[in-house]
């Protein structure tokens, strides 16, 4: 573990500029037919038939990553992500609040879609394996777009419940705007969290050979269950829905410890929402053990703490193992910030062992992992495409790295696009506001389109990061 963290000049950041590019970037993951107010031009339509051959609209959603499969596991955390950076701090979000909703509704509209048959949860659409052999743009794609789902006799708690909490924290975005929406998506949240919670288990066992390993779920379905539920007590402050919090909760333990938090594991999330829930309804008297465990969360984190867990590079960036590091350093710096914000109304600091943790504290931690990506870094890099002078070029993802319909309108095939995936030239379509897995440990990045532990930009890094953005434009501001 490194301990010594080398303090970055920090460069001033247009905040709003980046917040802006980060919500532009789902307009280019999206999958079906594309609106009239597509700003992402260079995408077009893709995947019209999905669902068609089993006789189910399964037509929309979004692609993850670099490549043209619908994984609706971390699609549903990304979605989660989003709306909870709207109701946190949508109110800073000015013109991009519209776009922030819109890019909520993509993937909502899909989720009802892929929930639409009771007793049925569809997880996924495209033949992994098939489309990972391929190099093609998805609006050429012509790999098997196979439905999977599960069922009351083939279960999947994780994706069911993620979906159900995508929904109801997303019923919560649009109360103000659309109340017939609103309530469309509670009314389903509630049905797809009783199916997640009545039929309970893993979509490994029904789905393995097909969700592993991309997205194999290896903390187990008993957070995303508690999760849920936590989502919908938050929506409908219905009493069923907290005790199933809180008589649950202790199912999850801390065997994994606290920094937990991203599409598989929702531990430090459940923390960090449901504290503030607790406090809200009973005072300070039902806090155990989400205050407790929330505060242990800040000291697993803060790189001066006694039990600090994760890692940090010598130039500044929260690391943990596995690809796509910059998915804990927006997740779990999205979490600080609003925990930040909760201390703050308990007039509250945290003790890590002799280190005072105040709310500034937090924040100023978040900050420095926001700088880092946007450019305050040894190679003065942004790891936002679009954004600032320095940013990659190589990115691992196929639309983006293949010309576009409008350069070239005849098909590329499978095996066609080889040749650009292993070209040196940068990628012919800027996939603005991506932000990719980005630098290795030494802060080094090689921007290569091979190396996509690295190079490929995700929903789930975005999602916290743009709830991240809104507060320090308003900061700025």
């Amino acid at each position: 573990m490194i301990a010594m963290v080398m303090v970055m000049k920090v460069a001033s950041h247009d905040y709003g500029d980046a917040l802006s590019k980060s919500i532009l970037f789902f307009e280019g993951q999206r999958s079906g037919k594309l609106p009239p107010l597509q700003r992402m031009t260079w995408r077009k339509d893709s995947a019209l038939r999905d669902g068609f051959e089993i006789g189910v609209d399964l037509v929309g959603g979004y692609y993850d990553a670099g490549d043209n499969v619908k994984f609706n596991f971390p699609m549903a955390f990304s979605t989660t992500m989003l709306a909870w950076s709207v109701l946190e701090f949508g109110i800073f979000m000015g013109s991009d609040l519209s776009h922030s909703l819109d890019a909520i509704r993509w993937a909502t509209d899909y989720f009802l879609k892929a929930t639409s048959i009771p007793g049925i949860v569809f997880a996924q659409v495209g033949e992994p394996y098939g489309d990972h052999e391929c190099w093609e743009r998805p609006e050429d794609m012509d790999t098997p777009r196979t439905p999977y789902a599960v069922s009351k006799q083939f279960p999947g708690s994780e994706v069911s419940a993620e979906i159900a909490a995508a929904l109801a924290a997303s019923s919560m975005a649009f109360r103000a705007i659309d109340v017939g929406y609103s309530a469309r998506l509670l009314t389903r949240a509630r049905m797809v969290f009783d199916f997640a919670d009545t039929y309970r288990g893993s979509y490994n066992d029904s789905l393995g050979p097909w969700v592993c390993p991309f997205y194999c779920d290896y903390s187990g379905y008993q957070d995303e269950l508690i999760w849920g539920a936590a989502w919908l007590f938050k929506a409908t402050r219905e009493p069923k829905y907290g005790n199933y919090v809180v008589e649950n909760i202790h199912i999850l333990g801390n065997s994994i410890g606290y920094a937990e938090f991203g599409w598989d594991t929702k531990h430090a999330g459940i923390n960090v929402l449901v504290s503030k829930l607790v406090i809200m309804m009973n005072g300070n008297s039902n806090s155990e053990p989400f205050v407790a465990n929330a505060d242990k969360f800040v000291c697993s984190v803060l790189p001066e703490s006694p039990t600090i867990s994760v890692s940090y590079s010598p130039g500044g960036l929260l690391f943990k193992s596995g690809g796509s590091n910059i998915q804990h350093a927006t997740a779990l710096s999205f979490l600080l910030i609003v925990y930040a914000r909760n201390l703050s109304l308990g007039n509250r600091v945290i003790h890590c062992g002799k280190v005072v943790a105040t709310p500034a504290r937090l924040i100023q931690v978040a900050r420095g992992q926001v700088d880092y990506i946007l450019g305050s870094n040894p190679l003065n890099m942004s790891y936002m495409v679009g954004y600032g002078k320095k940013f990659p070029q190589r990115i691992h993802h196929r639309g983006s790295s293949l010309p576009s319909i409008d350069q070239h309108p005849g098909g590329i095939g499978c095996n066609g696009g080889s040749t650009y995936f292993s070209s040196n030239n940068p990628n012919p379509n800027l996939l603005i506001g991506a932000v990719v897995g980005g630098p290795d440990i030494m802060d080094s990045y090689s921007d290569s389109r091979a190396d996509y532990a690295h190079s490929e930009p995700t929903t789930y890094i975005n999602a916290p990061l743009v709830g991240l953005l809104a507060y320090f434009k308003s900061l700025s501001n």
